[in-house]
């Protein structure tokens, strides 16, 4: 059963459905007497489930078991309402169930804003009211509050608050606040107030006020900096500045940190986006860091910066054009003189040697083949300080066109039809340098810079025998230079280093183009062999073999001819003539010197078994069985190439590379065998190693070999294991002593172990300082592993351990705990340079970051 009604001051009846015919429409006389004018200007409505009952005399309406009241934007929900229409006021509280416990309790909303509490009054006249025990959230926070006063329509007063980011119904943390005043979605203003934890006051230190923005747009404001200590930069303060809402397309937060012993650190960090074109973020940090103190011998002072941007455009707002950048530039010794190793990303950066980035724009031109793409790119080795730069770099390309294809053609497709070509145009102007020397470097003298044009031809492929495919191909290739070198020997040219044997090499600056062409034919099949197993019993019912062999012939004349111009010559002092090519360690390259007519080879092997699958249940009569296939080895293949033409050294290394996968095990090996002798001095000559050696090294020298294979190991988590457990505590057994069993408990926690073991053999067979030719092999074992020890406790291992020096390498061990609304970690590097800890105690909260309890060494102690 339920019943509604509606008040209208500027009516002059109450109209009431669901009560006595004789008050279902009365004369509201006695609220006129009371009431001079109406002040309402909108109809109170209200409803209840279980009863509504009118005291015309007092001008009173009582609502129980869900009532509802709603005035204007007003919302209020409770188990038992009064409406007082001499006063304007409502009452509202909830009512006991049938066990005691109070229920209903009064739900009041005003636009957005919404708050429980256990009593309710409020005035619609003057939007004023006394609640008690109320709960509201403000913000990413919320208000808890024994009494409070609403004053006005935003603004409330309260006694014995309450303020915490814990959404729990008894909150693990708050801040006590004696009295407050709450103003919605902008701030609130506390007095005295002191921390509570657990139920615990923290009275030490006490807080005399406190001001908590509290807005829903973004809002500028100072940013509080950490505080802390280190033995070799001092006292600090990091991370203080001012942040700066500008508007909702951009924000912009300036940062500092400031040391006791000269040290000091500036940041920029902004934020832009406009909806449906594009977004993105940009930082820059600069910092100089002091160690010691003049004039103390370990003195010294460093420098460095760091620029990331990152941009990225909405596919919505262009589909032919596109601009992209991924910035990450620093000076080499930055990150590493600013890892403070208390966190994931802090331990990445100190363990990263290389940066790249690059600045991209692209444009496909509709209804055509061509595309154009402009790039700006970087990368640096943070080791030896290198750095390389392409600015810019021009792509234009035309996708594969058959030129003599007839679009309305009838008939079979001709041959020539089938022939196809692309274009590909790059121009390039870049450098590689130390990071000291980059801006000394000359844009004429040092940078080097070309155009590139490609053409591959394709023809159109046949199939030889049948299964035999054959693919012809032409390729075109032209560079084009601003200058090229001239060599000559001059034994009076006593100015240039020893290591130039008074080889004057100049630099004439000129347009010179430089080409080269070459022809191929590529052959391919495929060939499969199987082994059906004899033994009916056997899960292995049949092993398959496939075998690919590759072979193609290319052709390159010898462009290091006189009338090409691309290569030459000068006379040493031993009378000898000496070629060298003209445009050596250019940007694109250049021809080749000498004829080549090279045959390649190349063989991969692929072996797989066919497995029946084994099932749990038992299968029917006409129920086929399962196969499953199960590779054994992915790959087996050896590859080389002989020059037909050359005068020696014919026979190219031979590369082998073997890959499988054995029980959730990757197996991955390769190596280079070469087939030539070498003198006691390590120089090479044109004979066989199968003429002379025996054994395995008839297969030729081993020069490098490498083999890696790793593994993940993790709990297992079973669905029987858990329907088991399940069915265990419904049982519930009985032991022969009457009494119940004592509950089941799984103490199974979830972990995972991985490890990595790479090794690398290398023999570049030069003699060393005592004369003996010998290889050099280099070993790791990279170490990891994550052992969930409750639903909330989490631990972290990662190591390296190098087998040749028998020791680890940089390590971390972290272990976080998640304490609801509280997190806390502890991160700890055991041993090394980077030799350091830091524990982190702190609020979930971003609103209340600052709320923790800190503790860290740092590593530039050690």
């Amino acid at each position: 059963m339920s019943s509604y009604g509606q008040l209208n001051l500027k009516s002059d009846t109450i109209k009431s459905s669901n009560l006595p015919d004789s008050l279902a429409i009365l004369p509201v006389q006695t609220l006129q007497d009371s009431v001079t004018k109406p002040v309402l200007e909108a109809i109170i409505t209200y409803t209840a489930e279980d009863s509504t009952i009118a005291d015309f005399e007092n001008q009173k309406v009582f609502m129980y078991k869900k009532g509802v009241v709603n005035y204007q934007s007003i919302e209020l929900k409770a188990d038992y309402i009064m409406l007082d229409f001499a006063t304007k006021e409502v009452y509202a509280e909830g009512l006991p169930d049938s066990t005691g416990t109070i229920v209903g309790t009064p739900i009041f909303k005003d636009g957005d804003e919404e708050f429980e509490s256990k009593t309710l009054r409020y005035n619609f006249e003057t939007q004023k009211g006394i609640i008690t025990d109320v709960k509201t959230s403000q913000g990413d926070g919320f208000v808890h509050s024994e009494l409070t006063k609403k004053i006005s329509k935003d603004a409330f007063v309260l006694e014995k608050g309450k303020y915490t980011t814990c959404d729990a119904e008894h909150p693990h943390f708050y801040l006590r606040m004696t009295k407050a005043k709450v103003i919605s979605n902008k701030k609130i203003i506390t007095g005295p107030a002191y921390m509570v934890l657990e139920d615990f006051p923290i009275y030490f230190p006490m807080i005399p006020f406190g001001y908590f923005p509290n807005s829903t747009t973004y809002t500028s404001g100072i940013l509080i900096p950490t505080y802390g200590e280190e033995q070799v930069r001092g006292f600090f303060l990091r991370e203080g500045g001012y942040y700066w809402a500008a508007n909702e397309n951009f924000d912009l937060a300036l940062r500092g940190d400031i040391y006791s012993k000269g040290s000091w650190a500036t940041k920029l960090h902004t934020n832009y986006k406009v909806r449906y074109r594009y977004n993105g973020s940009f930082d820059f940090s600069y910092n100089l860091n002091k160690y010691s103190e003049e004039p103390l011998p370990d003195a010294k002072t460093t420098k460095g910066f760091s620029v990331t941007w990152s941009h990225s455009q909405d596919s919505k707002a262009n589909p032919n054009r596109t601009f992209s950048a991924n910035v990450n530039l620093s000076t080499s010794s930055f990150d590493k003189e600013n890892s403070y190793m208390n966190n994931t990303v802090s331990v990445q950066n100190y363990l990263q040697t290389q940066k790249s980035s690059s600045i991209s724009y692209s444009k496909k031109f509709e209804n055509t083949p061509f595309n154009l793409s402009l790039n700006l790119r970087h990368s640096q080795n943070s080791r030896d300080t290198t750095i390389s730069l392409s600015l810019p770099e021009l792509t234009l390309n035309m996708s594969k066109i058959n030129p003599f294809k007839i679009k309305n053609r009838i008939g079979p497709v001709k041959w020539y039809e089938k022939i196809s070509f692309s274009y590909s145009g790059n121009m390039k102007n870049s450098i590689t340098s130390k990071e000291k020397d980059l801006l000394k470097k000359s844009l004429v003298r040092d940078w080097q810079n070309g155009i590139r044009h490609s053409i591959p031809i394709s023809l159109p492929s046949f199939n030889l025998l049948k299964f035999i495919n054959m693919s012809p191909s032409f390729s075109y290739s032209e560079r084009w230079y601003s200058s090229y070198l001239v060599k000559r020997y001059d034994p009076d040219a006593t100015y240039l280093p020893p290591r130039a044997n008074h080889v004057v090499v100049d630099t004439v600056y000129a347009f010179r183009r430089n080409y080269d062409y070459s022809y191929s034919l590529s052959s391919s099949t495929n060939i499969y062999g199987m082994y059906i197993m004899r033994n009916p019993n056997s899960r292995i019912k049949a092993i398959r073999h496939k075998i690919t062999p590759s072979i193609s012939f290319s052709y390159t004349p010898d462009f290091g001819q006189k009338k090409f111009g691309f290569w030459g010559t000068y006379v040493d002092k031993s009378g000898v003539t000496q070629y060298y090519n003209r445009f050596e360690n250019y940007i694109f390259g250049s021809a080749g010197r000498g004829e080549s007519g090279a045959i390649s080879f190349s063989l991969s092997n692929n072996l797989e078994a066919k497995v029946l699958e084994i099932s749990d249940s038992i299968a029917s009569k006409d129920e086929k069985p399962k196969f499953k296939k199960v590779k054994i080895i992915d790959n087996l293949g050896i590859n080389t190439s002989y020059n037909m033409i050359a005068d020696s050294f014919k026979l190219s290394p031979i590369s082998l590379t073997a890959r499988t996968t054995i029980k959730g095990v990757s197996v991955n090996f390769g190596a280079n065998l070469n087939p030539y002798m070498v003198d006691k001095d390590g120089n090479m000559y044109d004979e066989y190693v199968w003429n002379h050696l025996k054994g395995f090294k008839k297969l030729g020298r081993l020069s490098n070999a490498n083999m890696s294979f790793g593994m993940n190991f993790e709990s297992k988590k079973e669905k029987k294991e858990a329907e088991e457990k399940k069915g265990r505590e419904k049982a519930a057994p009985i032991t022969p002593d009457g009494e119940d069993e004592i509950p089941y408990v799984d103490f199974k926690m979830p972990w995972s172990f991985r490890f990595d073991y790479s090794l690398f053999y290398n023999n570049p067979y030069k003699p060393d300082k005592d004369g003996k030719i010998k290889g050099t092999i280099n070993q790791s074992l990279n170490l990891g592993g994550r052992l969930t020890l409750t639903e909330k406790w989490d631990m972290n291992l990662n190591t390296n351990f190098d087998i040749q020096a028998m020791k680890f390498s940089f390590t971390t061990v972290n272990v976080t705990r998640t304490l609801h609304c509280w997190s806390m970690s502890f991160n700890f590097v055991p041993f090394g340079d980077r030799k350091s800890y830091s524990f982190n105690l702190s609020a979930s909260s971003a609103m209340l970051r600052d709320l923790k309890v800190s503790k860290q060494s740092s590593w530039r102690d050690n």
